[in-house]
């Protein structure tokens, strides 16, 4: 009977430590690319844009505190504003703003965010009509960079011991 209980209690807390779901905090810092219109042709300006920017907005990954991720993104506005440049071949209309911006209505991980003023990044292509790409840049949860790690449960490796 013991034994039992304890094979239920480690299984309920392996389910309970592998369910994650993480909800955006107030004071996060978001991203976002407004495509032009929602032509096919607008909307794979907006992925080529995402995609240039990636490169360098990926350094967030990295940032440990929102000050650090603000100074960040004010300081390199301007590499921000060439990459778009150069990405569209400055023949297109667009407009770079960090600061606090409108956003409507977004969900994430099943939480409805209410629409708003929210502290954010947003490149606006075009007239900004069309859908948009977005993220959250502070805390990190926009681009993932490719790793080899592999994340062990301590207690999954012994639920897995038992049943071996």
């Amino acid at each position: 009977m013991k034994k039992t209980i304890l094979i239920l209690s480690i299984i309920i807390l392996i389910l309970c430590l592998n369910k994650h779901e993480y909800r955006i905090p107030k004071d996060s810092i978001r991203f976002r690319v407004i495509a032009n219109s929602n032509k096919i042709e607008d909307q794979e300006i907006k992925k080529k844009v995402v995609e240039s920017l990636k490169n360098n907005l990926i350094y967030t990954n990295k940032s440990t505190n929102i000050v650090e991720t603000r100074k960040f993104l004010k300081d390199n506005l301007p590499l921000f504003t060439k990459t778009v440049e150069t990405t569209l071949n400055n023949n297109k209309d667009f407009h770079i703003n960090y600061g606090k911006n409108y956003f409507p209505e977004k969900t994430y991980n099943n939480e409805v965010y209410e629409e708003g003023e929210y502290e954010s990044l947003v490149v606006t292509l075009g007239e900004g009509e069309g859908d948009n790409f977005w993220c959250v840049l502070f805390p990190p949860l926009c681009f993932e960079e490719k790793n080899d790690y592999k994340y062990k449960s301590f207690i999954k490796e012994i639920f897995d011991k038992i049943f071996e």
